[in-house]
């Protein structure tokens, strides 16, 4: 079975609005957007399907144990609960397969990228009352559970697996070559864990030029985010050329090089070209 197709026009126009609302909101629900993005990616789910993962999660959440305790206890209560009985966990097939950043089919498949994962552990966590949040570690994202002095880390993509320090450091060199800072076990904020989840679907397609739907449903998304990559809108605009909209993505070439222009003459120049040839493939 192939990868979902997105919605048709009208549908992908209102789950654009409501996730660019949601996005905007005073406190941005990570696992509305997250659904929001799966329902950008995939035109079988509906609404009804939307409240129906929503209600999974609260299910899972008042499987766990009644507060069990301080933030290890909390970490391996979520391992016990999504981990061993509920059996989700990622392998390296996972990273091949779009349905991985996609939540609802996460939930279905009890399987996903670390980030998904992720999701997963903190939003039926957070139902249940645990002190939780996302560590964006280069290359791995993981959940760690209470306070920087009594942080927890957790494993998700392992079956929850209760990271040691020695585990983080090594996840982290393995990524980078590098040590692990103490910047990188801070709480991600949920609009860069949804950037980066959309980042993920943005390298699938990129492998896949096949599938320019996918990447352009997911820049669409991240440019719908608060803050984003100023260059994300020239991939955009390229995007749009290379899929025959031509004059849409001159247009947009165009724009973008008035922004370059404050700070770079000769790039924003280089742009321009490229809108004018786009323009002259319509001829």
């Amino acid at each position: 079975m192939g990868a979902p197709l997105p919605p048709e026009p009208e549908r992908a126009a209102e789950v654009r609005r409501r996730f660019a609302a949601e996005a905007r909101a005073e406190r941005p629900d990570l696992a509305a957007l997250c659904l929001l993005v799966g329902a950008a990616g995939d035109g079988a789910l509906d609404d009804a399907g939307l409240d129906a993962a929503q209600i999974e999660l609260d299910r899972l959440a008042g499987l766990l144990p009644y507060r069990p305790g301080g933030p290890r206890a909390w970490a391996l209560a979520l391992a016990g609960l999504l981990g061993e009985r509920c059996g989700y966990r990622g392998s390296a097939a996972d990273y091949q397969r779009l349905e991985s950043s996609l939540l609802h089919r996460v939930l279905e498949r009890r399987r996903g990228l670390p980030i998904l994962l992720s999701v997963v552990w903190m939003e039926v966590a957070r139902r249940a009352g645990a002190p939780v949040y996302g560590v964006a570690l280069p290359g791995h994202f993981v959940v760690g559970f209470g306070p920087a002095e009594e942080q927890v880390l957790a494993d998700p993509f392992d079956g929850g697996r209760v990271l040691s320090g020695g585990d983080a450091e090594t996840l982290v060199a393995g990524a980078t070559g590098g040590p692990l800072e103490p910047g990188m076990l801070r709480p991600a904020d949920p609009l860069d864990v949804v950037l980066r989840v959309l980042n993920n679907v943005r390298a699938w397609a990129a492998a896949r030029p096949e599938r320019s739907d996918v990447a352009l449903w997911a820049i669409e998304l991240s440019l719908a985010l608060p803050s984003h990559p100023a260059r994300l809108r020239y991939e955009w605009a390229q995007l749009l050329v290379l899929r025959g909209e031509f004059l849409r993505g001159a247009a947009e070439l165009e724009a973008y090089a008035e922004v370059v222009a404050e700070v770079d003459d000769s790039a924003a120049e280089r742009v321009r070209r490229q809108a004018g040839a786009a323009r002259a493939r319509l001829n």
